[in-house]
């Protein structure tokens, strides 16, 4: 019987274009728990997608605590997260739902 060999998978793979990247933030946003979880990971593979030093340079903060911030254990101030989402070039929509 062969074995078969299984990698991890990371979504920053596969965030090739801007609309790839865009669709991707929308589910994040979509799909959160209500605890921001998703949408911090998702800021992370996009961040490791695009290049964490470019991000880090952007937003004036150090790569390591990028990393951590946008993390599953992370817990950034709104204000961290306002400025990665500012520096990837994305935006954040308010749009009204039922109660």
């Amino acid at each position: 019987m062969a074995k078969i060999k299984l990698t991890a998978w990371d979504s920053a793979k596969y965030l090739k274009t801007e609309e790839d990247i865009k669709r991707y933030f929308e589910a994040c946003i979509e799909e959160d728990p209500g605890d921001g979880s998703l949408i911090r990971t998702g800021l992370g593979n996009i961040a490791r997608a695009k290049n964490m030093a470019q991000l880090a340079r952007d937003t004036g903060l150090a790569r390591e605590g990028l990393y951590k911030a946008l993390s599953m254990e992370g817990n950034p101030e709104f204000s961290t997260i306002m400025k990665v989402i500012t520096a990837l070039g994305l935006s954040l929509k308010a749009e009204r739902t039922a109660a």
